[in-house]
């Protein structure tokens, strides 16, 4: 499962991340790191950006970033 198919209350751990290396390290730095837990807390209509909870901090992550971002649910 990919971070764009979670809905809104699911919890997750990322597994697996394939961006692209300049996207990648913005990711790293916002603290999507292997075995981190996320939530998802809203969905933009449209396809715009998602909403994660992610160590604290709300973050939104483009709805194509979000598909190369591999998780498992909780």
């Amino acid at each position: 499962m990919f971070l764009s198919d979670m809905k809104i209350g699911n919890k997750a751990i990322i597994k697996n991340m394939q961006a692209k290396e300049n996207i990648k390290r913005r990711l790293l730095d916002l603290g999507l790191i292997e075995g981190t837990c996320v939530e998802c807390v809203l969905r933009s209509p449209f396809n715009g950006p998602l909403a994660y909870m992610i160590r604290g901090a709300l973050i939104a992550i483009r709805k194509e970033d979000s598909q190369n971002i591999e998780v498992e649910l909780l």
